[in-house]
């Protein structure tokens, strides 16, 4: 017996305050401490689902951490040792 089409179910996300709405300010490259938080220990910049930004942030916030590691405040990628 098949599925009627559109019968997938949903995922729910659950629902997080943006950190810098929160904030009420923007990221900026030269405040390492805070973007430190929205990158993995291997160095990639965590995705909206798992960090909890908006779309607006999270668009800056990864424009910032691509201006950081170009000015080497932070590593492309960091090896394991």
């Amino acid at each position: 017996m098949r599925k009627a089409a559109g019968t997938r179910k949903k995922r729910q996300e659950a629902k997080t305050e943006c950190f810098f709405c929160k904030e009420e300010k923007n990221p900026y490259f030269l405040e390492e401490g805070v973007i430190l938080r929205f990158v993995t220990e291997r160095g990639k910049i965590q995705s909206r689902a798992r960090s909890g930004l908006c779309t607006k942030h999270q668009r800056k916030l990864t424009r910032e951490i691509k201006r950081a590691r170009y000015l080497a405040l932070l590593p492309y990628v960091v090896r394991p040792e």
